[in-house]
């Protein structure tokens, strides 16, 4: 029996009880998912009940200073990250690094709030505003404004989304008030050149469905540009590799990899996302097992989800603690 349940509701926890499954896909948009979410799922987990996404899954969600250490952890091939929490030791980083490098905030999705910093004087400034006012997590409506007229892709879709605009506006006008500015570090990624595209491995359990993703026209971000290859031969089978080792060490139920080249043509890991669009691995053509063994044919990712979920064990539940204090 399915029961629907508000995860902001003061009675949360009486409501899940009796429960034997939450699923909550939180959104990295919603301010408020960020207060509660991680929470609510890890209480959940310790109530005993089969929790989407538990808590292995997303407590580095939108947060890649957090993602920099879990993959750091388990040796996966992270692109060379750097992050300061005092600006003079940025400062001094910054008058010695070779540029240009990628200036990524930690929270952000596709390929918002990142920046490809050209020169030791822009880092400056930058480290200057992420220690000082800090920077807004949302944007505004004309963030990225050239990507979003590609993806209208017609005159008629634009004049769809053209009445919406207002509506978008306030929108965000609330969300950048409720989210704190971003401030007291400061984040860096290595750029690696040459890229026309990246590649997104999705692991979900034993399943890996890949595709490639084109580098938007004059940029060198894929990440939202929307133009997607599901080509089974042009995937990087490395990539695939790597994915799955580094999901099963994470203890991952369900996790996108993005990944680009080096200089020597070995991938390496940029970000990851337990939240993706669902159809652009639907469209995937099939999907690799554990054993690099393919199998042919569409699934939705939710599907592949909530099966495995139905036959995963239950977390151990807390034991109660009486009045008297004993067990």
């Amino acid at each position: 029996m399915l029961k629907v349940v508000d995860c902001y509701s003061n009675q949360i926890i009486e409501d899940l009880s009796g429960c034997w499954a939450l699923l909550w896909h939180w959104d990295h948009g919603q301010p408020r998912d960020l207060l509660v979410a991680r929470d609510i799922i890890l209480v959940a987990e310790q109530m005993g009940l089969k929790v989407f996404p538990n808590i292995d899954t997303c407590w580095h969600f939108d947060n890649k200073l957090s993602q920099k250490y879990a993959l750091g952890a388990i040796g996966a091939p992270l692109a060379d990250t750097y992050i300061f929490f005092d600006k003079e030791k940025a400062m001094e980083w910054a008058r010695e690094s070779n540029w240009p490098m990628v200036f990524k905030l930690r929270r952000g999705a596709g390929s918002i709030n990142v920046k490809l910093v050209r020169t030791r004087y822009q880092a400056q400034r930058i480290i200057e505003r992420s220690f000082g006012r800090g920077h807004t997590i949302y944007g505004s409506p004309f963030t990225d404004i050239s990507a979003k007229f590609r993806r209208t892709a017609s005159a008629k879709k634009l004049f769809e989304v053209l009445p919406k605009l207002p509506a978008r506006i306030m929108k965000l006008r609330k969300d950048n008030k409720l989210a704190p500015r971003e401030r007291g570090y400061a984040y860096f990624q290595e750029f690696l050149p040459n890229n026309d595209h990246d590649t997104r491995v999705t692991i979900i359990g034993n399943r890996a469905f890949a595709f490639r993703r084109s580098v938007r026209f004059g940029d060198f971000r894929a990440s939202g540009s929307g133009l997607i290859d599901h080509a089974r031969n042009h995937i990087d089978i490395e990539c695939v590799k790597i994915a799955l080792e580094a999901a099963k060490r994470l203890g991952s139920q369900s996790m996108a990899f993005d990944f680009a080249y080096d200089g020597k043509r070995h991938p390496r890991i940029l970000e990851m996302s337990y939240a993706y669009a669902a159809d652009a691995v639907f469209k995937c053509p099939g999907y690799w097992d554990d054993r690099l063994k393919w199998y042919g044919g569409h699934i939705w990712p939710q599907d592949a989800i909530l099966d495995d979920l139905l036959n995963s064990p239950r977390h151990r539940a807390w034991s109660w603690i009486s009045e008297s204090g004993s067990r």
